[in-house]
């Protein structure tokens, strides 16, 4: 039997005793809680998490092409194409030609992606916050490690 509770919104699950110590469930787990807090808070925009992902990498590093982009988030060309479609469609980016090389589509946040730059970037600044905020800052800092180490 699986007990659960809710928490500040959010369903929580108590893991039955008998599970296995499995770290590849346990890290599925803490995704799907992350991934849950970040879409909440994403939702008001009309963007999912992974369009914030791709919208988040252009404001930091803008006129990239879809292949760098792909490269720098380790995105599959067929999933970032639809991204950057419905991003586009949206109004979230505009896709311009390159000067120097017309084949080249570089990509930048539009007017409306600049405009809610601060908005967003403190609504995944506060999901982070809210889920690491039962660990002390140096426990925090080993969990991005270990992460990191993961892939």
């Amino acid at each position: 039997m699986v007990l659960s509770f809710v928490y500040e919104g959010y369903q929580i699950m108590k893991l039955p005793k008998n599970l296995p110590d499995c770290t590849i469930f346990l890290l599925a787990k803490a995704y799907q809680n992350a991934h849950a807090r970040l879409k909440k808070r994403l939702k008001p925009y009309g963007l999912t998490n992974l369009q914030h992902l791709v919208l988040e990498a252009l404001w930091y590093r803008e006129g990239q092409t879809a292949a760098e982009l792909g490269k720098l988030l380790i995105l599959d060309k067929a999933t970032l194409s639809g991204v950057l479609d419905r991003l586009n469609n949206a109004g979230w980016i505009v896709k311009t030609q390159d000067d120097q090389d017309k084949r080249i589509m570089r990509i930048y946040p539009s007017d409306k992606g600049k405009s809610h730059k601060n908005k967003l970037i403190r609504e995944r600044e506060e999901a982070n916050t809210e889920l690491l905020s039962g660990f002390s800052p140096e426990e925090q800092a080993l969990l991005k490690r270990f992460l990191k180490d993961l892939f």
